[in-house]
């Protein structure tokens, strides 16, 4: 079974006047980036390869946590008392988050590098083993993201504040390869990071980039209760939050990289995946966490508060089920 997502547009995405789909990839996050891009076959793909790989580089070398010396880990260094000016980006993406972080009262939180180091999940080695109370107890007294003080682009460490973005900085990488290829005079493209996308514009035969919706693994081709899902994107980002993604099996249980904020520990609300649709990257990819973070049904009822797309996928008692919200559902092409 395939169902068809047709967002509501003001006005159709123009044919191209020429050029033909060309492709380009690369590295970057832990993860790879690729480009799908209507272009005059005559176009260097190795400039335009550099081009994306210097936005992606810039976004690694603002917020990675693996990256010793990016703008991210010599905050998380700084002494209390101390005020770090961030770069542009790098501020822009940790207000973002601020802002889901009080729209979701809390469920995404940008300030878990402590613990999700404990869990495995940072850059620091692991046990294999789920951490202690005690570890977890000393990890968790400075983080919150009430402790944030953002003073325009300059960042207060009040004493052991762990600045983490994992759960947005990749939505917002694909958004900077986005605007890269906005300022080269690209205007029909397709970017992906990670399994992350944003779509603008139509291919030369006039059709949209047609992408299809994450599935967890554990759906086969022939599980009716996970039809395929294809989203026509045209101004639009996918994100999808899965907790099959990042996890490690201890003692007969899994843990998933999707921290809870209130409990320190990842998350348990019968949630397997969600997927939000939304202009912006990174906007999608915050709101991905939060919601697999809420549980079902208060993800639905934010994202019916919200008018937001978004599909959340859980675990019955007969295999996965899938709930769409209403703005979602109002896509399908039926």
């Amino acid at each position: 079974m395939t169902r068809v997502l047709v967002p509501m547009l003001s006005e159709p995405p123009a044919r191209p006047a020429g050029g033909v789909v060309r492709e380009f990839d690369g590295d970057t996050m832990g993860t790879t980036w690729s480009v799908k891009a209507v272009l005059p076959v005559t176009t260097d793909l190795a400039a335009m390869t550099a081009m994306v790989q210097r936005a992606l580089d810039k976004v690694v070398a603002e917020m990675s946590a693996w990256e010793p010396m990016s703008a991210l880990s010599r905050f998380n260094r700084s002494a209390a008392g101390s005020w770090t000016v961030l770069p542009a980006g790098f501020a822009a993406v940790l207000r973002r988050a601020l802002e889901v972080a009080e729209g979701s009262d809390g469920a995404f939180d940008p300030t878990l590098g402590a613990v999700t180091d404990l869990w495995g999940f940072g850059p620091r080695p692991f046990s294999g083993e789920p951490p202690s109370a005690e570890a977890l107890d000393a990890a968790r007294t400075p983080m919150g993201w009430r402790r944030v003080t953002l003073d325009g682009d300059a960042l207060f460490q009040p004493g052991g504040l762990q600045i983490d973005l994992n759960g947005i900085a990749k939505g917002f990488g694909v958004d900077e390869a986005a605007r890269a290829l906005d300022r080269s005079g690209v205007r029909s493209y397709l970017v992906e990071v990670g399994g992350e996308l944003r779509g603008t514009g139509a291919k030369p035969d006039g059709q949209p980039w047609w992408v299809e919706l994450e599935r967890p693994p554990l759906a086969g081709a022939n599980d009716e209760t996970s039809p395929r899902t294809l989203l026509a994107l045209h101004g639009l980002s996918v994100a999808t939050s899965g907790d099959y993604r990042r996890f490690f099996d201890h003692a007969g249980k899994r843990y998933a990289h999707t921290l809870d904020p209130a409990l320190g520990a990842p998350c348990d609300a019968g949630v397997v995946s969600v997927t939000v649709i939304h202009p912006e990257c990174m906007t999608a990819d915050a709101l991905a966490t939060a919601l697999t973070v809420m549980g079902p049904d208060a993800a639905i009822a934010f994202a019916t508060a919200r008018k937001l797309p978004a599909l959340v996928v859980t675990r019955g008692p007969g295999g996965l089920q899938e709930r769409l919200s209403p703005a979602l559902q109002a896509m399908l092409d039926e």
